[in-house]
């Protein structure tokens, strides 16, 4: 038995013909930079999201990079960053000079902690730092408990980022993450619920200001005109190619986010009784990016599945006060021990909308079967 962990492939035979002819059209135009897709795709996302503006780049790190230049972060700013997440989400503001100031998480949600933030802002005040963004991260494809952070942000005037590199299509309390904070920064890379065949990132925002910043900044700071530069900016542009099969893949998306919600209950009603399942806070739909469950024998049980032919993976091993790059910067005086934890519990199973309910009970049996034996 071989069964992949996200099947891109199984996307590609439904999808085939359109994607085809969907580059075929750029590649017959030529217009591979900023080309009539890009526009088409920009407004397709406002109109899936309800953010304002929708404004593609290079990649998700540039996304959040672009926002704290658009800020002005830099030396002796604090950016409140999760310990348990891709490295990217501190990396942005590293390169900036500011200060990723590491915090805990939920332990059930593994989102953002609400009273580990609190105690960020107080103990970087202490340290001389500026309290200035917070940076929620969407985990797995659950939207972070964004009324409890907005109300801390608000109190000390922080900027709210969301991270929903692993998010798009989510939603709390009915609204679609790309507007629960003061910026969202998305991921298209090709393992996202939202992939394109390449990188491929954007920025969604209801601040006017701001988006006309942010547009300059991701064209070497271009103003007015092609070689008028007003801003130090960055070469960050999403390729024309890569928004034309986004806007393929965006068409059938819905569809998909049920696909992965059936999916994900098939394996919750399951395993709930053998593994610790993932839980959604009050008013929150995942797109299910991972199906993330915790295990106390997590390397047994993640040894015995691959002799069986099923793929895992851990997201994340270390958390970031435990990276080389990054053990220099300050954590939460009341630790991040809910982030070391989780390192050695956390487990994601294969996922993807195409995947057969044959396959997906297969799944299920030997992942309860190595969590028994």
């Amino acid at each position: 038995m071989s069964i992949p962990f996200i099947d891109l492939q199984a996307q590609r035979k439904a999808l085939g013909p359109l994607l085809d002819e969907a580059i075929k059209r750029v590649l017959e135009r030529g217009d591979f930079i900023q080309g009539k897709e890009v526009q088409e795709f920009e407004e397709a996302l406002s109109l899936f999201t309800g953010a304002v503006h929708s404004l593609t780049c290079g990649n998700g790190t540039d996304a959040l990079t672009l926002v704290g230049m658009a800020e002005g972060l830099g030396a002796g700013d604090a950016v409140f960053v999760p310990a348990f997440t891709f490295v990217a989400t501190a990396e942005a503001f590293s390169v900036l000079g500011a200060t990723p100031y590491l915090i805990d998480v939920d332990p059930i949600t593994f989102n953002l902690s609400v009273e580990s933030l609190k105690q960020g802002i107080a103990d970087s005040k202490l340290a001389g730092l500026k309290p200035k963004m917070v940076v929620a991260v969407d985990l797995f494809g659950q939207p972070a408990d964004y009324n409890s952070i907005k109300d801390v942000s608000e109190e000390h005037g922080l900027i709210l980022v969301a991270d929903a590199a692993q998010a798009f299509g989510a939603s709390l309390y009915g609204k679609r993450v790309g507007t629960l904070a003061d910026y969202t920064t998305l991921s298209f890379f090709p393992a996202k619920p939202l992939g394109c065949y390449g990188d491929g990132g954007a920025i969604l925002t209801d601040l006017d200001g701001k988006a006309t910043l942010i547009r300059s900044l991701m064209q070497h700071g271009k103003g007015g005109e092609k070689y008028d530069n007003v801003n130090i900016g960055l070469n960050s542009r999403l390729d024309t190619i890569q928004a034309a099969i986004l806007l393929e893949k965006l068409k059938v998306f819905e569809d998909e986010l049920s696909s992965r919600n059936e999916i994900a209950k098939r394996y919750s009603k399951s395993l709930e009784e053998f593994a610790e399942t993932p839980s959604l806070i009050e008013g929150a739909i995942s797109n299910w990016a991972q199906y993330t469950i915790k295990l106390e024998r997590r390397d047994e049980v993640q040894s015995k599945l691959k002799e069986v032919g099923v793929p895992t993976a851990v997201y994340y091993p270390k958390p970031l006060n435990q990276q080389n790059a990054y053990m220099h910067y300050p954590v939460v005086s009341s630790g991040v021990t809910v982030s070391e934890k989780l390192a050695s519990q956390v487990l994601s199973l294969p996922m993807h909308a195409y995947m057969p309910e044959k396959t997906q009970q297969q799944i299920i049996e030997h992942v309860i079967d190595a969590i028994t034996q």
